[in-house]
């Protein structure tokens, strides 16, 4: 079975803008979550680089669209989307960020599927059921990861994994759940096969 390596992921370039991203043609993941959900931590275990994705002790600095691409492919793309909800920014900032997602969700043809992030311990943020819902406009998938699952106790983090899969289960035909942890790379090879059926074209997508 192929399987992409992303240890090769290399950052392309980065873009305020939806038209300002490289050209909208191959195929691309985009990690979306708020910006204390440890998305960069994700981008970075999956890479098995320290420092492919910025994090950044002040949340919600990040206000770009980055792109990497895989085993020298510009086809075959992550997508790192700017944390959104907990930065101290001015609400106006937030709402313009906001439109860009919107934009970027909406009318990227290159769009697979979407990685969620969600702290396992605060699931379902306004953020959260926002992303949802501009998925369930698009018909897009979305792949939810409940990170930091090392900060509860095994009983305690599948109790959680299975609150969140009940209250989605009406999106459940578009909607797969898993948790993970960067610190203790949990839940990796799950995401690494549900990456692969997006960004491959394999049957399991």
């Amino acid at each position: 079975m192929t399987r992409l390596n992303y240890q090769t992921a290399r950052f392309m370039t980065s873009a305020p803008t939806l038209g300002q991203c490289p050209a909208d043609q191959g195929r691309e993941v985009a990690f979306a979550g708020r910006s204390n959900a440890g998305k960069s931590s994700a981008i970075n275990t999956l890479s098995r680089q320290k420092a492919l994705a910025r994090t950044s002790r002040t949340p919600g600095r990040t206000q770009l669209i980055n792109f990497f691409s895989l085993a020298g492919d510009e086809a075959c793309r992550l997508v790192d989307l700017p944390g959104y909800g907990y930065a101290k920014v001015p609400e106006a900032v937030k709402r313009e960020w906001q439109r860009h997602l919107a934009d970027y969700l909406q009318r990227r043809g290159s769009l697979q599927g979407v990685v969620l992030l969600m702290d396992v311990r605060h699931p379902l943020s306004e953020f959260d059921e926002m992303m949802l819902g501009w998925a369930d406009e698009q018909d897009m998938p979305v792949h939810i990861l409940l990170t930091k699952a090392d900060k509860l106790k095994p009983g305690a983090a599948k109790s959680a994994l299975a609150k969140v899969r009940s209250q989605l289960r009406e999106w459940e035909d578009l909607v797969s759940i898993q948790l993970f942890s960067s610190l203790k790379r949990q839940g990796l090879e799950t995401l690494e096969a549900r990456l692969d059926a997006w960004l491959l074209d394999t049957a399991e997508a």
